[in-house]
């Protein structure tokens, strides 16, 4: 399984903020849509950083409440990794867990197509293992 069969699944819609918005209503956008991180797009829908609850609790544990004002430019992260939809589950896994990071956009060439998540992969990677597990039963039932 790969990050395009990932996208099939959940669809491309994608949550965004711009550079400007103030992490006030990031983190309204947040819970509003039950989601931990958006991504900040230009208005070519070209990727500028993510921000992320870590995000903002860090820059709460830094600044306080203060930082609710800021803008979301002064907390993202700005050097995004990304995959493409060529890569596999475990590639991505493998990715997201050396870089101790949870969402990744998704882009072919320097089109951005999606933004997943670990939970995204988990979910796959279950289902993954239960049609494997259906297989070896009916395997072993007809065999």
């Amino acid at each position: 399984m790969n990050v395009a069969s990932i996208l099939k699944g959940k669809g491309t819609d994608i949550i965004a903020a711009k550079a400007g918005d103030d992490i006030s209503a990031i983190a309204s956008l947040l819970a509003e849509n039950r989601i931990g991180a958006v991504l900040v797009l230009d208005e070519g829908r070209q990727v500028l950083g993510v921000i992320s609850e870590r995000d903002i609790v860090r820059g709460l544990a830094e600044s306080g409440d203060a930082c609710l004002k800021s803008d979301v430019s002064s907390l993202m992260t700005k050097n995004v990794i990304t995959c493409s939809p060529s890569d596999t589950v475990d590639q991505v896994m493998s990715l997201m867990t050396e870089k101790r990071i949870r969402h990744l956009p998704v882009m072919e060439g320097k089109e951005l197509v999606g933004f997943i998540s670990i939970g995204d992969i988990v979910k796959m990677r279950i289902s993954e293992v239960e049609q494997e597990a259906a297989a070896m039963r009916d395997y072993i039932a007809t065999g």
